[in-house]
């Protein structure tokens, strides 16, 4: 439930270093001279384009013919792409560029996404820098002259743009637009829109693993579902939360947010997760402990109701860690006794599952205990039980032969 996202975690990493390449050549001056004028730029009459006096506008019957021809110059690149030329392919899709801006700027930004995620694959850096360039300077033309005015924001080259920079693995200029674009729907009460823009804010800033960030978004999202009776989509945005909150090491607001999947879990009769929840909740408190040792008593609890609901489910895997998570915890306040019992239990749960590296493991650790509290005859009996299974699974002989023996020496 808790593991989340591992297809774009997965490709995370790759993201970010193509990209903090990319960006590191557009932004540094001693690079500029490595790569030539943009391609993107290039003035020259073209002879698909009807003669222009004074930059007219393409009539309506002239702008579909150019995008007839365009599409053609898209098709004509592919096949060179797919046929190994890579430059020929980017020399066209490069022509088809510089002619799609007379259809719009959607239009371009549009082809451009295309191109750029084409050249990311392609691992072609160059180009990604010449369409990264082109995307701002689209950007910087779209600004509105008086940003007082939100009417005046052009909306869909806006969201056109976020994806392009999306497909040329700039996350924070995309989280950028994207934030502008929030902003807009909110100004025109469009909360279809709103949804969508902050679900797609929180996972760029997840992919940038800026988990703060993401986290305003899901609280955000969260609110709106509540407020609007989105069970449903209440309990999504809390797991994701939960995610985060994990993956950040915000104990005390990963204990708040797995509290409410817990009371939502118990009211819908969804017990199976419980377990789970109540581990993760009682690792979280033995963190805070740390700091406010008065919470160590809150993480006893957890594992305890941990171990007790899993038993109960007949999840001996779950109640065997809850159990092993508690006997270092009794150990460390010196709570022996406790420790020992709480081995005995561990015992039986590996049993149950019939896990018996388990309960050699088990039998290992109350040898040790019963060694710290120098009851050797106990301790030599924990081994030889661990030794039994040790020569059964032909694993870790010779360590149990040893602790028998260092045991009953000790005992005489």
């Amino acid at each position: 439930m808790l593991r989340r996202l591992s297809v774009i975690i997965t490709t995370a990493i790759i993201w970010q270093i193509s990209s903090s390449l990319t960006l590191a050549r557009s932004n540094d001056p001693q690079q500029a001279d490595r790569f030539p004028p943009s391609p993107l730029e290039i003035t020259t009459p073209d002879p698909l384009l009807p003669p222009l006096r004074d930059q007219q506008q393409l009539t309506s019957a002239e702008q579909q013919k150019l995008e007839a021809a365009l599409d053609e110059l898209n098709q004509q690149a592919a096949a060179q792409l797919q046929g190994g030329d890579s430059v020929a392919a980017f020399d066209i899709w490069n022509r088809e560029l510089r002619l799609r801006r007379y259809l719009g700027a959607v239009a371009e930004v549009t082809a451009l996404s295309r191109v750029g995620d084409i050249a990311w694959n392609q691992n072609n850096r160059q180009q990604l820098q010449y369409i990264t360039q082109r995307l701002q300077a689209i950007q910087k033309q779209a600004q509105p002259q008086n940003k007082n005015v939100q009417n005046s924001v052009d909306l869909p080259l806006l969201q056109a743009l976020g994806v392009a920079y999306q497909k040329v693995r700039s996350p924070k200029s995309a989280i950028a637009v994207y934030n502008e674009v929030l902003a807009t729907v909110r100004q025109q009460q469009n909360l279809v829109a709103e949804v969508d823009t902050l679900k797609t804010i929180g996972e760029l800033n997840l992919i940038w693993f800026d988990y703060p960030q993401a986290a305003t978004a899901y609280e955000e999202l969260l609110k709106l579902a509540s407020s609007r009776g989105e069970s449903q989509n209440e309990l999504t945005y809390l797991q994701q939360l939960a995610y985060i909150y994990q993956q950040s090491k915000q104990a005390q607001q990963s204990i708040d947010v797995l509290s409410k999947l817990k009371a939502i879990y118990s009211q819908n009769n969804n017990l199976t997760q419980l377990p789970t929840l109540q581990l993760a909740i009682a690792t979280n408190y033995e963190t805070l402990a740390r700091e406010n040792p008065a919470l160590l008593q809150e993480a006893f609890q957890n594992y305890q109701e941990a171990y007790t609901t899993a038993w109960q489910l007949q999840q001996y895997a779950g109640a065997a860690e809850a159990i092993q998570k508690l006997i270092p915890l009794y150990r460390s306040q010196g709570q022996l006794d406790e420790a020992l019992q709480t081995s005995e239990i561990l015992i039986q749960i590996q049993a149950r599952a019939a896990n018996f590296y388990g309960m050699m493991q088990a039998y290992d650790q109350i040898g040790q205990l019963y060694l710290e509290r120098k009851e050797y005859p106990q301790a030599v009996t924990a081994f030889q039980k661990g030794l039994e299974l040790a020569q059964q699974l032909k694993h870790q002989e010779a360590y149990f032969t040893e602790q028998v023996e260092k045991a009953t020496k000790a005992s005489s």
